[in-house]
């Protein structure tokens, strides 16, 4: 299994709390009057008054930032910009400090948007114009580069999870990445992620369902379209085969790829042939003695043996999370920049299951054929090239 450097809930930002429970599994559920919320590591959220109608009449709020009020679109649908809401913006330019994200806007997971380089937040809030009750939290963050905002995106889009789930958020077209939860949305472009919450007292867990996609939808599309910044992904994520490839199935990691330290920056691809599952690790260096160097730190890892005849180098290693997982076995080859390593898919995986898993001579057919194509493509973009 590939290690997860950093384990927490799969919640957003919230007006006054990170809402929505750590136990879930996806990054889902908005709230109803019929769905009690069990919050873990943050204040109550606070109450929604609902919006009468006519609220939109006069074409929304605006967002008091000088920064950044240009990039939410004030209406989308029958929502729009809560006429008089409180903008709230954190950081660099804004009216509060970062510290005070730590200290009013979230409590217990502050250090984890700081670790992908959080700079900055802005928080809005959209509500119904038609007097349906839902309203739609937005809360904006900035990152020190495109890699931590993206790699936040996957952490949210994937939870720790199975992507392959049919409960797990699929995928919109909004910015460079978009994603759609049960009343959750999520938007990435360059240094950019956008996190949505629909919220609806009025309704039920299943009505949340079906009345929050459109405005979500609406709303992530209308943003994404106003944030700057490319839309490419980092050159790690970009690097990996796409045919078999999961729907939102990538995780990005700006450090320590696989829980290793000092192995640098990398992504993750989870993958689906027919029965069988598999992950495919992705690092991308500027230069070739940098690619060299994380061969080498994987050379040291415990009972790890050479593969020959594929690629510059390539060695056959086996990763196990903890006691009570399955291991994992992976192969993983260089071929000048680029390192690619196929390995099994720790979610389903286990010891007794071969019919999920890919062989090791499965994995050595597959992966020579996926690093020399990978090799030989056009440049992507060096977002991660040389990180340590």
């Amino acid at each position: 299994m590939v290690k997860v450097p950093l384990t927490f809930s799969a919640v957003p930002l919230g007006a006054l709390a990170f809402a929505v429970s750590a136990s879930l599994a996806f990054a889902g559920s908005g709230c109803s009057k019929n769905e009690k919320t069990e919050e873990r590591g943050s204040a109550p959220p606070p109450v929604v008054e609902t919006a009468k109608p006519g609220a939109c009449a006069s074409g929304g709020g605006t967002v008091d930032d000088p920064v950044q009020g240009e990039f939410f679109v004030r209406t989308a649908g029958s929502y729009c910009l809560e006429p008089q809401g409180d903008t709230k913006t954190y950081g660099d330019r804004g009216k509060l400090t970062m510290d005070q994200v730590c200290t009013t806007a979230v409590d217990g997971e502050c250090e984890v948007y700081k670790s992908y380089g959080l700079k900055r937040a802005v928080i809005v809030r959209y509500v119904d114009g038609g007097g349906g009750g839902g309203s739609v939290e937005v809360v904006l963050t900035t990152f020190a580069d495109p890699g931590g905002a993206y790699g936040m995106f996957t952490k949210r889009v994937i939870a720790d999870a199975d992507p392959a789930d049919a409960r797990a958020p699929k995928p919109i077209t909004a910015g460079g990445a978009g994603a759609l939860g049960n009343g959750r949305g999520y938007v990435w472009k360059g240094p950019y992620l956008a996190e949505l919450t629909y919220l609806n007292e009025q309704e039920s867990p299943e009505q949340i369902t079906k009345s929050s996609a459109p405005v979500l939808t609406a709303i992530a599309e209308g943003i994404g379209g106003k944030l700057p910044g490319s839309a490419e992904k980092p050159a790690a994520a970009h690097a990996l085969p796409t045919a078999n490839l999961v729907p939102n199935g990538i995780q990005y990691f700006p450090k320590e790829i696989l829980g290793i330290a000092r192995l640098g920056a990398g992504a993750v691809g989870y993958y689906k042939d027919g029965t069988k599952r598999y992950r495919i690790v992705s690092l991308v260096r500027d230069d070739a003695d940098v690619a060299k160097d994380a061969m080498k730190l994987l050379r040291q890892r415990p009972g790890t043996l050479p593969v020959s005849g594929l690629a510059d180098e390539a060695l056959h290693l086996t990763i196990q999370d903890a006691p009570d997982r399955p291991k994992s076995e992976y192969v993983v080859a260089r071929k000048g920049t680029i390192i690619f390593g196929v390995g099994d898919e720790d979610l389903v995986a286990k010891p007794a299951e071969a019919e999920v898993r890919l062989s090791k001579d499965e994995k050595v057919a597959r992966l020579r054929t996926w690093i020399l194509a990978a090799a030989g493509a056009p440049a992507a973009p060096a977002a991660d090239a040389g990180k340590r």
